[in-house]
């Protein structure tokens, strides 16, 4: 598959350059992308959420009175989820949101999406895109010129 070459001023040069089969040109597996995005994203969730149990509570290590003659329910801790400083009874605990995805499985979702930019027309190749300094600016009026106001930059 041949894809055309776009000079740094946006036109189309005379070059082009044959790009794989094996990676552009696949046909897009929704499933396989939708999966490997939200385990991305879930990666990115903090699970910091935590409350103390009956054991994490500190204090608590004596009997708060004795076992009989005083007329209360029997009591060992004051630190159990029915005492006002007492632990929560199922507390809350960090978690860990990440998930695998396999090497094969992330590849594959890759070359899908690349895939489906080529179709759409959406993936373009610059022939030299040379800045003199590397400035945000230079490269924004290089891209405005080409005609693109978003997009992702693959060196």
């Amino acid at each position: 598959m041949d894809l055309k070459l776009t000079t740094a001023t946006g036109k189309a040069s005379s070059k082009s350059i044959t790009l794989s089969d094996d990676v552009f040109g696949r046909d897009f597996n929704e499933a396989l992308v939708h999966q490997v995005v939200t385990a991305y994203q879930a990666g990115g969730r903090a699970g910091t959420r935590a409350h103390k149990n009956r054991s994490a509570v500190s204090g608590g290590g004596a009997k708060p009175f004795a076992q009989k003659g005083t007329g209360r329910a029997r009591a060992g801790t004051t630190r159990g989820p029915i005492w006002r400083t007492g632990g929560k009874t199922f507390a809350a605990v960090p978690k860990d949101w990440s998930q695998k995805v396999n090497r094969k499985m992330y590849r594959g979702a890759i070359k899908s999406i690349l895939s489906e930019l080529l179709r759409q027309e959406r993936l373009v190749v610059v022939d030299k895109f040379d800045t003199a300094a590397p400035k945000t600016k230079e490269v924004a009026d290089k891209l405005s010129k080409m005609g693109v106001d978003s997009g992702l930059i693959i060196t």
